[in-house]
Parts: C-alpha cells; structure tokens; sequence
C-alpha cells in the first residue's frame, strides 16, 4: 500500500466519520435536544439535580471533580499491593511515581515513566487508569461544549456532572466498546488471566504479560490519552498485531478531536465557522505529515558509509511490518491531537522530522486533544480577531461579542503559560544535573529529549522521545508539575473569557462585523498560530533540532 494510500484511508476517512459524529455529540451534549429529555433525567437524578450553572458554578464543578479523579487515582496506585485483582503480584510503587502518573493521567496526558506491564496491576490499569482515560477525556468535552453554550449566548452554560455523564456513557463508551470488539477481532488479547508461561525449544521458561489489553487501547485511541497497556505501546504485537489494526488505531486518534470542532459549530448554530476551523487545522495536519515523511526518507546518518540500502529512508527506531511511512504518520497524528501512544521511536528520527511533532505541541491546536484542543483553538481565533479589528480601526467583534484588553489579557496569558511552562522547563533541567545526568548524550540531541518531554508534559500530549532517563524523582516530580498547570490553567482561563464577554450586552453583527466564515478569515487565522509558534518556540528549535541536523556530518 502507498503512502497516499494510507494517509487517505487514515485522515480521510476519520474527516468523513468526523461529520456524522459530531451532529451525533451535539445531539448528545446539548441540553436543549428534546431527544435527550430521557438520558437528562437518568444523569440529573446522578448529578442531584440539573440546575444549569454559570461559568463560576461550572468550573468549580469540573475541578472539584479532576481534584477527587487525582486522589482516588493516586490512593489505587499508592496501595496496588495490597487490592485485589493482581495475579502477577506487581509491588508497590515509588510516591514520586504515583504522584506523576496520578497526575498523567487526571489530566488526558498520559505521559508514562513506567512499563505498565512490568509495574502496574490489572487494577491500577483497569479502575485507576482506564478510568480516567474516559472521565478525563469527558472533560474536555464538557468544558468545550459548556464555552460553546456560553459563546452562543445562553444565560447558564450547563452543569458540568450532567455534561460529563453525557460524554461518557452516550458518545465514550459506545464508541470504545464498537473499537475493542474490533481490536479482539484483530487479534488484541483480552482477557483478566495474568501472565502466560512458556517453555522455548531450548528449554527456558518464558513469561508473556497479557490482559485486558484491547479496553485499554480502544478509549486510549479514542479519547486521545495516549499511554499504553505495554511499555513499547503501538508497536507491540499485542496492542497493534496487524494492518488493520495499525489503520484503526491511527484513525481512532483522529476521530474525535475532529468531531468536537463539529460539535463546537453546531451548539454555536455557525457550522460555516467551524468549516473554517476544521480547513485550518487540517492544512497544519496535512503539512506536518508531508514534512515528515519527506525528512524521514532521508537514511539516518547512523548508517553513512554502511553496505546497506539507503534508498529506503530511515528504518531506524520503526515498526517495519508497517513500513517506513508508519512512524513517521503517527508521530504527527499522535501530537497533533494530543495523543502520547508511539508507532515507533522518537528518538530514532531524522533531527528534522523530529521537529514535525515537535511543532504539533508548540502550537497545540491542530486539532488537539478531545474537547481542549478546540478550546486551544479558540484562544487563536479570538486573537486573530482581535487583531483583525485593530488593523481596520473596528472594535473587534466575534459572534456578536465585544473582544476587549481584558479577553485579550486572558487569553494571550494562557497561551503565553503554554510557552512559559515548555522553554522555562527545558531552561532548568538542561543547565542543571536534574537534565544533564538523565540525557542520552550531550549536544542538541540531548537538548531536544528534554525540550521533547516538557513539550509532551505541557501539550497534555504524553508522548515520549526516550533516549532520556526520566524515571528519575526530579522528573516525576516537575513533569506532574507541569501536566497540571498545563491542563488547568489554559481551561480556566477561556471559561472566564467566557464569563467576560457574557456580561457585556451582544450586540448584532452587520456589514461592518468581521466575517469569520470565509477563507479570509481562515487565512488570517492560519497566520497568527504561525506567527505566534515562531516568534515563541524558533530559538529553542534552532539550539535543539536545527542544530543538530546542520551538524550531521
């Protein structure tokens, strides 16, 4: 199959699926749907009550909510040893561990500084982590269609424990559990039994690690949390046994960050504008992949002067039943939605490919993870705006809303912590030994690991380099850090954008209002996430990526 081949059937067919899906989860997130009268009940009954909240009431909600998520999450970590369903015995884990992944995985990143085969119990996996790979990714739902709500003018924007039952129980778990009959019958294993034993022809006792591996890599797709059941993820022949399976797991990463921008121009009643979006965010897609599979036909230089082919590209660190293309195009799908699930080794690519990904958590906003990366999105857009009506000598106007200093303090301030969290990170591991002593090797590829695994903690991505030794406390600890504050603060920042602009009268759009459902629109707003992601994020790509590949011999 051609690499055309595969990118059309992966990205095309995800766009086409994305459009039916998101008529699909308005109609299940928005209140107003009568259809939905019955399941609000059954959630209200749940939630105590389905009393609509302001912006306020919502948030706390929702962080209420995250906070108990992180400490029943970090108790089932800290106590595996003692709870049931753990028939390989798995042993207690370090604090600074528990904490990092409790984190990881409360806030839809996933980054994983263990081998879950190795450290975790079918337990922690299954109530600890799978868990949270749906609640989390529930979360961005909610919060995306709750700021929709409030952007199409309604006086309460929701409640967020309805909100949150409505992505898990009807949009979630329906499609995760249609995903996971399908990875079984792609030949991923499922089952609770613990590890297999084995005798080799020549007499050794070999043990298998097993489980219930096809629910953990169908909502871990789906709800772009990333991660994996095995330590080598997407390319262990348990997770990915084939093709098809390989096709599906790409395309399942796509599905839903694509449907939330859908989603977003139904509750708003603008789907031209959400047209827009979705054209933006699928150009960056597109050219992040023809970058990458572009540089990585390239042979690595590790293989210079070598009898060996070099018209090939650079199988280095790849999944070759997949080809030389399969890593490359899960590298971008993976980090331009948020994704942490590998298809093979970051650390393995050409300097320059390596920065495609890179990039793909700069700016956060291709199409992200579920629900925040529309939300990423809609910071730009209010930007781009913004300074759209500077430049005619208009008030800027966006669907009716007044954009003022005060929105946009908010939101270049969380689009400022994004870049503050990433290079003020990789500023203090690289010039102190918390960095320097856990590197590969010094130079700008050592540079780039810790560039990389600030860049994935931040983006909420969870993907890793490797190459680094990152299980270190310093790392657990500053990467929880950052994966927390990353999520958090770029969530509370638009809902009180949203509260700003919803206690200011709307007025009417006429002639004069900037149109935000034509190509121009599209245009300036393709140019203001570039501009913004060079001006902040060039100089660190010029001592980590560049410099590497312009040393190459």
């Amino acid at each position: 199959m051609t690499e055309l081949t595969l990118i059309l059937l992966v990205v095309g067919g995800a766009a086409a699926l994305s459009i039916p899906l998101g008529a699909y989860m308005a109609w299940a997130l928005d209140p107003g749907a009568r259809t939905t009268r019955r399941w609000t009940a059954l959630f209200a009954r749940v939630a105590g009550g389905d009393a609509g909240q302001d912006w306020r009431r919502y948030l706390a909600a929702l962080l209420s909510f995250n906070a108990v998520m992180f400490t029943l999450t970090f108790a089932i970590l800290a106590l595996q040893q003692h709870l049931p369903l753990n028939p390989d015995g798995k042993g207690a884990l370090g604090l600074s561990l528990v904490f990092n992944t409790a984190a990881s995985f409360t806030t839809n990143t996933n980054l994983q500084h263990y081998s879950g085969e190795v450290s975790m119990s079918y337990l922690s996996q299954l109530a600890g982590l799978m868990w949270l790979q749906f609640v989390a990714a529930a979360t961005g739902i909610a919060a995306l269609a709750a700021l929709a709500r409030g952007l199409a003018g309604r006086a309460a924007l929701g409640n967020f424990l309805i909100d949150l039952q409505r992505a898990t129980f009807l949009v979630l778990l329906p499609l995760a559990l249609v995903m996971a009959l399908l990875l079984v019958a792609g030949g991923v294993p499922m089952t609770l039994q613990g590890a297999a034993h084995a005798t080799t022809l020549e007499g050794a006792v070999q043990t298998i690690a097993r489980g219930p591996v096809a629910a953990f890599v169908a909502i871990k797709q789906l709800g772009t949390n990333g991660g994996g059941f095995f330590g080598p993820n997407g390319t262990h022949p348990f997770e990915n046994p084939t093709f098809w399976t390989n096709a599906l797991s790409m395309g399942a990463i796509l599905l839903i960050p694509m449907a939330c921008v859908w989603m977003f121009g139904r509750i708003l009643g603008r789907p031209r504008h959400a047209a827009v979006i979705f054209a933006v965010m699928t150009l960056f897609l597109l050219v992040k992949i023809a970058g990458a599979l572009t540089l990585e036909s390239a042979p690595t230089a590790a293989l210079t002067g070598l009898p060996v082919a070099q018209d090939v590209g650079n199988l280095e660190g790849k999944e070759l039943r997949f080809g030389a293309a399969g890593g490359p195009l899960w590298a971008v799908l993976s980090t331009s939605t948020s994704n942490g699930s590998v298809g093979a080794m970051h650390d393995s690519l050409n300097p320059l490919t390596g920065l495609m990904p890179l990039a793909g958590m700069w700016l956060n906003a291709t199409f992200g993870g579920v629900g925040v990366g529309m939300v990423n999105m809609l910071l730009y857009v209010l930007v781009a705006v913004f300074i759209a009506g500077m430049m005619v000598g208009r008030t800027p106007d966006y669907l009716g809303h007044r954009i003022e200093a005060r929105e946009m303090r908010l939101a270049v301030l969380a689009l400022l912590s994004h870049a503050v969290l990433i290079l003020g990170g990789t500023a203090l591991f690289a010039a102190t030994p918390w960095g320097q002593a856990t590197v590969q090797e010094a130079g700008p590829h050592g540079f780039t690991e810790i560039l990389y695994e600030f860049s994935s903690a931040a983006a909420n991505n969870g993907s890793g380099f490797e190459g680094l030794g990152d299980g270190t406390a310093a790392w657990n600890i500053a990467t929880g850090l950052v994966m927390l504050i990353g999520r958090y603060l770029p969530l509370i920042l638009p809902f009180a954008i949203i509260g700003s602009l919803s206690a200011k009268r709307r007025g009417a759009q006429g002639a004069g209002t900037l149109g935000v459902e034509d190509a121009t629109f599209g245009t300036l707003l393709a140019i203001t996430v570039v501009i913004f992601g060079a001006l902040t994020f060039l100089p660190a790509a010029a001592l980590g990526p560049l410099a590497e590949h312009f040393s190459l011999p």
